[in-house]
C-alpha cells in the first residue's frame, strides 16, 4: 500500500467515525438520522430513528414554505441494505 493509500485509508475511517459519533448523539437527543442517498429522488432522504425504524421523507416547497412528508416506512430488509451501503452499523 502506498503512502497516499494509506492516508485515503485513514481519513475514510475518520470520516465513517465522525459520522457513527454524530448518528449517535442524534438518537442519544431522541433525533432522527439523516440518510443521503443517491438512490433515492432528489428531494428525498432516508430518517433512521433509534429503535431502527427507517422512513423515507420528501421536503418540498409550498409557496414560500419548506413542508416534509413521510413517502413511505422503509422494510427492515431494505433498511439493513441502506445502513450497509452507508457504512452504518
Amino acid at each position: 500500500m502506498t503512502a497516499l493509500e494509506s492516508e485515503i485509508t485513514l481519513q475514510e475511517k475518520k470520516v465513517a467515525a465522525a459520522f457513527e459519533g454524530l448518528r449517535a448523539k442524534k438518537f442519544e437527543q431522541g433525533l432522527p438520522f439523516l440518510i443521503l442517498s443517491d438512490e433515492l429522488p432528489e428531494g428525498q432522504a432516508y430518517r433512521e430513528y433509534a429503535n431502527g425504524k427507517m422512513e423515507v421523507q420528501e421536503v418540498y416547497e409550498e409557496g414560500s414554505a419548506l413542508k416534509s412528508k413521510i413517502v413511505r416506512v422503509v422494510a427492515e430488509t431494505e433498511a439493513a441494505r441502506v445502513r450497509v451501503i452507508h457504512g452504518l452499523h
